[in-house]
């Protein structure tokens, strides 16, 4: 990626001044709460000790759904003590005042860590579940645990194994809508949709995934597909699959990959026949999409009508709970790591996103397959999530810089394919979307990055999570979401004043899309055309592509 004055792709000193006077006062802090978490507790225990205490765990706290957290004395006091100390320790973490956000997300983060370890479900001999299976096994579930943690140790995973993903086929079971890919080169394939509707809308999207993460999360199963619902609709569909980099592709950064989608428009436009297009970005495929019209912009390039994005962050100073690896220390760590592998691994990067939510993605599955001897369950959104990619070392760095330095929520402090970076000058329409129990990038954060463009922007809230609010199809009986005004002002305002609707954004986007994809015309016959003729059935060959391991990249 091109710099200029402002930017350097090296980091300052691992330790600074700052970070030393950052480090002392979390020590500081650190002691305090101990002190509040003893004086808190202490009153408790007593009662306790006395059996007077009335503390219950919350209704939803799948750890004690046991009736011998209740019902036996000693199990019940367990279960009280440690809910009486993690609430103290929770309730000092968020009292403790810090003038610096990403510090109280630190030690939120180290409280959240620390009492979902020490949580009595996660050891044997006060778990009554995994007592009560080891009894009525004979110990079967005993060896079954200790034989699938004895695996994972062998195969030196850094978590337990999350899902069953046998029952699943790429291909057959997930990413499943027919379609044809008609372009591939290194970086890239580009996969034509067929259409399912008698005529199709003149211009065509353009699909652009995060490069951390393959596309089909877009394209899941049949009746959960984002991709089979927008073709349905009559919208030509393209999706950008980006290939899985290994060491050798170390070198790839945003240029790099903001560059390959300019080159996916110019193959959609040519397939379709079209002067223009629209396009969807999504989580880090919306960042880099966003470099890239910037880019477009800057050079009077205006092939692009109308861009959509989803659960996108821009603005990284935005509180957020990823805002925890913000040190330079951290950055700095994780720098050099993908600097000596030559790519970030994908497990490294889903044990990050693991322990921001411990209790559901790392003892949950330490509990049942370890303790209990059971397998995980399968599920096709945690198989996906199983199915992870590498980033290229290059690639990885410049996030870091952008996460560090919140580069990209300030103009010209970043230049792309040689033009400065400044979103307030991509002018065509653009359409937002965030998940309300989005925990990576919180729906207020993608508020203030929707800020950041010129034009006309329109925002949408999703229910649900980060993955779970992207799938959430029409069949979706909880699903709900919220949509008003364009989304200037303050977050809160904009959703006191929003119009709660039942059913999926995804109704109210194509709708939106649709507006913007021009007249219709009869659906092709045949996918490709002569430039870009059809080479592979959907899914193609690059989503196939398994993540190097640690070991092989090292």
């Amino acid at each position: 990626m091109t710099t200029n004055a402002n930017e350097t792709r090296t980091f300052a000193s691992p330790i600074s001044q700052e970070e030393i006077a950052r480090g002392m006062r979390m020590l500081n802090v650190m002691n305090e709460l101990g002190g509040k978490v003893a004086s808190a507790t202490l009153l408790e225990l007593i009662q306790i000790a006395s059996g007077q205490s009335t503390r219950e765990p919350a209704a939803n706290d799948w750890r004690f759904k046991h009736p011998a957290w209740s019902a036996n004395p000693f199990y019940k006091a367990v279960a009280q003590t440690y809910l009486a100390w993690s609430e103290a320790v929770t309730t000092a973490i968020e009292e403790t005042e810090s003038e610096d956000w990403r510090e109280a997300e630190q030690l939120r983060l180290a409280g959240v860590v620390l009492t979902s370890t020490l949580a009595p479900t996660n050891s044997l001999w006060t778990n009554p579940a995994a007592l009560e299976r080891a009894r009525e096994t004979g110990g079967a579930s005993l060896t079954r645990g200790y034989e699938a943690y004895r695996r994972d140790r062998t195969e030196k995973r850094a978590l337990p194994v999350q899902v069953d993903s046998s029952p699943y086929e790429v291909g057959r079971d997930l990413a499943a809508t027919p379609g044809a890919v008609v372009h591939r080169e290194e970086l890239f394939e580009i996969i034509e949709y067929r259409p399912t509707t008698p005529a199709v809308r003149v211009r065509p999207l353009l699909i652009v995934p995060p490069p951390i993460g393959k596309y089909y999360f877009l394209d899941l199963a049949p009746g959960r597909s984002l991709v089979e619902y927008a073709v349905s609709r009559g919208l030509h569909v393209f999706m950008l699959s980006w290939r899985n980099p290994g060491p050798e592709q170390r070198d790839w950064d945003l240029d790099t990959y903001a560059a390959g989608i300019v080159r996916g428009t110019e193959v959609a436009r040519t397939v379709a026949a079209s002067e223009d297009l629209n396009v969807l970005g999504f989580c880090a495929g919306g960042i880099v999409l966003s470099t890239a019209l910037s880019h477009l912009a800057a050079t009077g390039d205006t092939r692009v009508n109308a861009a959509s994005f989803g659960v996108m962050l821009l603005d990284f100073d935005a509180r957020t709970s990823i805002g925890a690896f913000s040190p330079a220390t951290v950055l700095e760590t994780a720098r050099n790591r993908s600097d000596e592998l030559g790519i970030l691994p994908a497990e490294d990067l889903a044990t990050t996103f693991a322990w921001l939510r411990p209790n559901d993605l790392v003892w949950n599955y330490w509990v049942n397959n370890y303790l209990m001897g059971e397998e995980p369950p399968a599920n096709d959104i945690m198989a996906w999530n199983n199915d992870g990619t590498n980033l290229p070392a290059a690639l990885h760095q410049d996030f870091l810089r952008f996460f560090g330095t919140n580069a990209l929520a300030e103009a010209g402090k970043v230049t792309v394919l040689g033009s400065p970076v400044d979103l307030s000058k991509v002018e065509c329409d653009t359409y937002f979307m965030g998940a309300v129990n989005d925990h990576l990038t919180p729906w207020k954060a993608c508020f203030r990055s929707s800020q950041l463009f010129g034009g006309d922007r329109t925002f949408a809230l999703s229910n649900a999570g980060h993955i779970a609010g992207l799938v959430n199809p029409p069949s979706n009986p909880k699903a709900r979401h919220f949509v008003s005004t364009a989304p200037d002002g303050e977050p809160e305002a904009w959703l006191a004043g929003a119009e709660s609707r039942p059913g999926t954004w995804w109704t109210h986007w194509a709708d939106w899309m649709i507006a913007r994809s021009g007249d219709e015309r009869p659906a092709p016959a045949n996918l490709g055309c002569d430039a870009y003729p059809a080479l592979d059935v959907a899914p193609g060959r690059y989503v196939h592509a398994k993540a190097a391991t640690v070991a092989a990249a090292g």
